[in-house]
């Protein structure tokens, strides 16, 4: 099996329903995402896929979040935002893209701080 990984960021707020804590308060984080596409096999130049193609993936969906209240945003209006949530979110997303090339997603890891982290796989 083959893994290629891509890291990207984005800067949103939030805050914790149902949370005792700081957590509950509205805040914002600068999130580091990194995600691994899985392949049994290679293509004809030698690679899982071209990691512009993951790259420009990654990015419309981080867009749907980057700059935003994400408790404001359709997918988290009932759900906590919270990095578990994010991470599962952004998996998902990124299945559905990679479905046409055949590809897998290994992981999502969403860092919230440098120290803090959530990871996502199926």
């Amino acid at each position: 099996m083959f893994e290629v990984t891509v890291d990207m960021d984005f800067s949103a707020a939030h805050n914790l329903r149902g949370y005792r804590g700081k957590c509950e308060s509205l805040h914002g984080h600068n999130w580091k995402v990194r995600v691994a596409v899985e392949s049994k096999k290679l293509d004809q130049v030698g690679m899982v896929v071209d990691f512009k193609i993951i790259k420009e993936y990654l990015r419309d969906i981080l867009d749907l979040l980057d700059h935003k209240y994400l408790n404001q945003t359709s997918y988290f209006k009932k759900i906590n935002p919270t990095s578990e949530n994010i991470a599962r979110l952004i998996y998902l997303k990124m299945k559905e893209r990679l479905k046409k090339d055949s590809l897998t997603v290994g992981f999502v890891t969403v860092w919230e701080t440098d120290n803090s982290f959530a990871t996502y796989r199926e």
